[in-house]
């Protein structure tokens, strides 16, 4: 009998990581559709498999570079398109609307032009150079610094983030705090929005099956308490990506409770079986931007958004989960007027959101929108306090807030966890008077 073999794994690790890796190969290269989330991370067997669920994702962890190198070869050049826009120019990506949708819409555009108002526009003048508020803090060259490890993290384990793909003027404070926002589901989307410089196709490449746990392990390497995660929009994939999502917050959840995790995800085309898939995952913060006002919609967004179908899905996700904080966002500087600002955030209001950002557009390319105006500060803060008048748990506005950034992570922190101690001591009190 020859020398036995050391082996890390105990026989239950090993037949489960076997199972697990024969689930994911199982799926065909071509198919769309996401792989079921495994019995022992659903709902239902929370409690009683939570070691079983973390044995697995501690074994699975051992193939992710393999995994990686894999998805990286698997990569290939794909056909790109371009989507023509409400205001009669190209740019983005996506599909190509029809011929006969192309001509309606811009008949329906010179109908409005004689209202006097203000419309964004590819290749018009801007203006003449940025105000003197728009300073943020250089990234680091220090090799030790906790920018660079953020970087080497996501790049050793082929993840992508928003702050990267989008251009995020933010990315030097953010890293340098140590955190990013990490960005599901590959870095190419399936619509052309005119104001975003993610890349854009009609078919991207199949999501990997193992970026949940590739997410868990790098979060878990930053150790911070509040974690964004966004995503391109995936209308090639039947429910949006919604379960791969839920997938990786319940990675998260597992290995810290304490954390707090946010969604910043598309609107799934309104499908609400989607939206419920990831408002009943365990996140904390579900996050979706209705990007600008109700009248600027179809020259800023993508045409398979709209502005009513974004309200719905936040509204759709606070009910079945009503504890669920609630985020959105709005650009500005791309023509709106005061009044149309204040009336989305009724409509917000009126769907009970509970968090409002606003923040200063910048054009990315010169394929992208132009900037109308550079909004000043003092009307960012009269934004802040009206949305603080009207309800709003909280209001980041500012020429540089984005959807996420280290700043606002920091007070929805401390707020979720302040209103959460609250709960946990009236609901002692009301237990202990009974």
């Amino acid at each position: 009998m020859g020398p036995s073999i050391p082996c890390k794994m105990s026989l239950l690790q090993l037949q489960i990581l076997v199972t697990a890796v024969a689930i994911v190969q199982s799926f065909p290269a071509s198919q769309t559709q996401l792989p079921a989330r495994p019995t022992f991370l659903t709902n239902n067997h929370r409690n009683n498999n939570r070691h079983q669920r973390w044995v697995v994702s501690s074994a699975l962890f051992s193939t992710i570079e393999e995994s990686t190198k894999q998805s990286s070869s698997a990569s290939a050049e794909s056909e790109k398109y371009v989507i023509a826009r409400g205001d009669g120019s190209s740019g983005g990506g996506g599909v190509p609307m029809k011929k006969n949708e192309q001509k309606q819409q811009q008949q329906e555009i010179e109908e409005e032009e004689n209202d006097g108002l203000v419309r964004p526009k590819v290749g018009v003048p801007m203006p003449n150079g940025r105000p003197s508020w728009f300073r943020v803090p250089a990234p680091s060259a220090d090799e030790k610094s906790r920018y660079q490890n953020v970087k080497e993290s996501l790049k050793d384990l082929s993840l992508n983030t928003v702050c990267e793909e989008a251009q995020c003027p933010n990315i030097g404070e953010c890293w340098n705090g140590g955190t990013g926002t990490i960005m599901l589901l590959g870095d190419t989307c399936t619509r052309g929005c005119m104001f975003c410089a993610v890349k854009t196709d009609g078919k991207p490449p199949e999501p990997d099956p193992f970026e949940p746990f590739k997410t868990a392990e790098a979060v878990t390497k930053w150790g911070v308490d509040y974690i964004v995660l966004t995503s391109v929009d995936r209308d090639d994939i039947p429910d949006g990506g919604s379960s791969h999502f839920a997938t990786t917050v319940d990675l998260l959840k597992h290995a810290n409770p304490s954390l707090l995790v946010e969604c910043l995800v598309s609107d799934f085309q309104g499908d609400h079986d989607s939206v419920t898939t990831l408002a009943k995952s365990g996140l904390d913060v579900y996050a979706h931007n209705v990007e600008t006002v109700e009248r600027l919609q179809k020259f800023v967004r993508d045409r398979r958004a709209g502005y009513w179908q974004s309200l719905r899905t936040l509204e759709h996700a606070k009910k079945v989960t009503p504890d669920l904080y609630t985020k959105t966002s709005i650009m500005l500087g791309l023509g709106e007027t005061d009044e149309e600002v204040i009336q989305a955030m009724r409509d917000l209001r009126s769907v009970d959101v509970d968090v409002v950002t606003f923040g200063q557009y910048l054009r990315p390319t010169e394929k992208h929108l132009s900037v109308v105006e550079y909004v000043t500060p003092e009307k960012f803060e009269h934004f802040k306090k009206v949305g603080e008048d009207m309800g709003f748990k909280y209001v980041a506005s500012g020429p540089l807030v984005r959807s996420s950034y280290k700043a606002g992570e920091f007070y929805l922190t401390h707020m979720i966890n302040k209103e959460r101690e609250e709960e946990t001591e009236k609901a002692d009190v009301v237990e202990n008077s009974s």
